[in-house]
C-alpha cells in the first residue's frame, strides 16, 4: 500500500464509521431521505444502512478483508445514491443542522458520490 493510501485509509474508515453511527444516533434526518416507494421501511432502512456503513469501515480497516470492504463500500455508496437524489429534489436533509439542511448542500453532495466510490475502490488492491 502506498504512503498516500496508508494516510487516506483511516479517513475513509472514520467517514464510514462516523456516518454509520450518526444513522443510529440521529436517524430522523436520514429517514427523510428515504425515497417514497420505500417509505414504509424508513426506520429499518436507516438502521440497516448505518450498520452496513460501520461494517464496511471494519472490513476496510482489516488487511485480510480490505478488498471485500472496498467493494462493499462502493456498493453501499451506489445503493444509497437514490436517497441522496431524493434529498436534493426535496429541499435538503430535513431535521439536520445547517448547512446540511439546505437544498444547496443536498445538491452538492451528489457529485461527491463518484469520488467517494473511487476512494473506496482504491483499496481493492492487495496491500
Amino acid at each position: 500500500m502506498s504512503p498516500r493510501s496508508r494516510l487516506s485509509l483511516p479517513g475513509l474508515v472514520l467517514l464510514l464509521a462516523g456516518s454509520g453511527m450518526l444513522h443510529l444516533a440521529r436517524p430522523r434526518s436520514y429517514r427523510t431521505m428515504v425515497p417514497m416507494p420505500l417509505a414504509r421501511w424508513r426506520s429499518q432502512l436507516v438502521a440497516v444502512s448505518g450498520i452496513a456503513e460501520m461494517a464496511c469501515a471494519l472490513l476496510l480497516g482489516m488487511r485480510k478483508t480490505r478488498r471485500f470492504g472496498a467493494y462493499a463500500s462502493a456498493s453501499l455508496l451506489i445503493a444509497v445514491f437514490p436517497a441522496n437524489v431524493h434529498a436534493a429534489l426535496h429541499g435538503g436533509y430535513r431535521g439536520a443542522a445547517f448547512p446540511a439542511n439546505s437544498p444547496a448542500a443536498a445538491w452538492l453532495r451528489l457529485p461527491l458520490q463518484g469520488p467517494l466510490i473511487w476512494w473506496a475502490l482504491s483499496f481493492r488492491r492487495p496491500s
